[in-house]
């Protein structure tokens, strides 16, 4: 057994010190922009309205990663909006006002971008009252759409304010008609799927940033998707899911036992913050294979369960890649 152990280790240093060594040429946020590109294309040739908007990575939207530098027009047109985490509140962690430099940093790209005609969504990591209406104020002052999470893990429905920021009882058919939305991934609390579609169906958020997992092994259907779409003044609202495309996560259906120890040629090291997770060598054919363009892909799932669009993370892998 030690010498079965000890074999998976050596396997396991061999493969990533090969990896270390053979990270292409290329021009990483070009990669990024065309992946997004075609899970956009794939999606819309199922789903025609299907929304698409990347969290984090702004740069993406300039051909040279700069606020001012020419559009990258191709990728633009493929994006419904744009998500920006830690804007107001949380770059330097929970709570604490985001830098003014950085801030006015990512303000360059936000304002561009929503002069192009995208939405942007904006999630302030803040608990303390003050604070959180503070986000919500800027953020309606800039005319971004926002949510202020009171727990990084976005694991609960928020109990301030009351009623909710930008309330409204209107229909909500788009992007672009959204007041507000809710952020939750982490369902954990919730004793049953039952239970947790209940709670936010009780909801007035225009818009729903959801899994598409209730847990480990239970996926959302179609039914319970579309028990999600309306809200409870009876207007219609948005649901979209979650899809990290940047990082692998042990947790996901589609991990196979001992990656670990010999992993596939586009996984790479382990995110040492946030434990299951991998960085990926997003541009390899294999991998994207495992986000979209067939029957058995991550996208497909999601279009399935009848999301109105996906809400890409680790968008900013590219970042990574450049640095290293």
């Amino acid at each position: 057994m030690k010498y079965i152990r000890f074999v998976f280790c050596l396997l396991f240093v061999v493969n990533l010190s090969c990896k270390k060594n053979d990270i292409p040429d290329l021009d990483f946020r070009q990669e990024m922009r065309r992946f997004i590109e075609n899970i956009s294309g794939y999606a819309r040739t199922i789903s025609p309205d299907f929304i698409v908007i990347p969290q984090n990575g702004q740069e993406l939207i300039t051909l040279n990663g700069e606020s001012s530098g020419p559009l990258a027009s191709n990728y633009l047109q493929t994006i419904n909006g744009q998500g920006r985490e830690d804007l107001f509140y949380g770059y330097n962690g929970d709570g604490i006002p985001t830098p003014a430099e950085e801030r006015l940093y990512i303000e360059g790209f936000l304002d561009r971008i929503k002069t192009e005609g995208k939405a942007i969504l904006v999630t302030d990591y803040c608990s303390d009252h003050p604070d959180m209406l503070d986000s919500y104020l800027q953020n309606r002052e800039k005319g971004f759409i926002s949510f202020s999470a009171d727990h990084r893990d976005l694991d609960h429905i928020p109990a301030y304010p009351a009623p909710i920021f930008n309330d409204n009882n209107d229909k909500i058919f788009s992007l672009e008609q959204a007041k507000n939305f809710l952020y939750m991934l982490n369902p954990g609390m919730f004793a049953t799927k039952y239970h947790f579609l209940d709670s936010l169906i009780t909801t007035n958020y225009d818009i729903l940033i959801i899994d598409l997992f209730f847990d480990k092994d239970t996926q959302l259907s179609l039914e319970d998707v579309s028990s999600l779409k309306t809200k409870s003044t009876g207007g219609n609202r948005l649901v979209i899911c979650y899809l990290s495309i940047g990082e692998a996560e042990n947790y996901r259906y589609y991990w196979q036992p001992g990656w670990e120890f010999a992993s596939p040629v586009w996984l790479d090291k382990a995110n040492p913050n946030w434990p299951g997770n991998y960085k990926v060598r997003y541009w390899d054919s294999q991998w994207q294979a495992i986000i979209y363009g067939n029957d058995n892909s991550y996208m497909k799932r999601i279009i399935d369960a009848g999301f109105d669009g996906v809400y890409l993370d680790i968008v900013d892998a590219f970042e990574y890649y450049s640095e290293n």
